[in-house]
């Protein structure tokens, strides 16, 4: 198989950009998708996303977090130029943890209608307390969505991220 030409992605428009733009107001226009070549079978993407940065909404002091967002592919990927700008477009967004995890699961899934996604923000402890959202979902209707079911039991087992390897 050759590589991928211009003409195959013509929704890409960020990534070899030398005029890169920095939004600093939640953006998930910037978000960008590109054909899976691979939809006869499931495998994951995961993004390890180590310096988040989001706002308290009522403070408005920063609140860092690792984010482990993983997804099984159907039609579409996500590009991850455009991935890293939309994640950094919440730096100034004011939201609690639990809205910022559930806001982008629901942007990426607009995005891309994956078969499966899952995120889990591990955000750093504050005033001695951390707080740790996971969200996940599956194509309803699909064996996807008891993965879904599956997999948030799995994860409340275990305090640890799931590894897909």
């Amino acid at each position: 198989m050759a590589g991928r030409t211009d003409c195959q992605m013509p929704d890409v428009t960020l990534l070899g950009s030398e005029n890169t733009d920095y939004l600093f107001e939640y953006s998930p226009g910037v978000l960008e998708a590109i054909d899976n070549l691979h939809t006869e079978r499931d495998y994951f993407v995961k993004f390890n996303c180590p310096e988040f940065t989001s706002l308290c909404p009522k403070t408005n002091q920063p609140d860092f977090a690792t984010l482990y967002l993983s997804f099984i592919p159907d039609k579409k990927l996500v590009e991850s130029k455009s991935l890293k700008l939309y994640l950094f477009s919440f730096r100034n967004h004011g939201d609690f943890h639990e809205d910022v995890i559930n806001i982008i699961v629901n942007d990426l899934i607009e995005l891309l209608d994956p078969r499966y996604i899952e995120l889990w923000g591990k955000f750093t402890p504050r005033g001695g307390l951390s707080i740790d959202p996971y969200v996940n979902y599956g194509k309803p209707g699909t064996k996807y969505e008891k993965m879904a079911e599956q997999r948030l039991l799995y994860h409340d087992l275990h305090p640890e991220p799931i590894d897909n390897r």
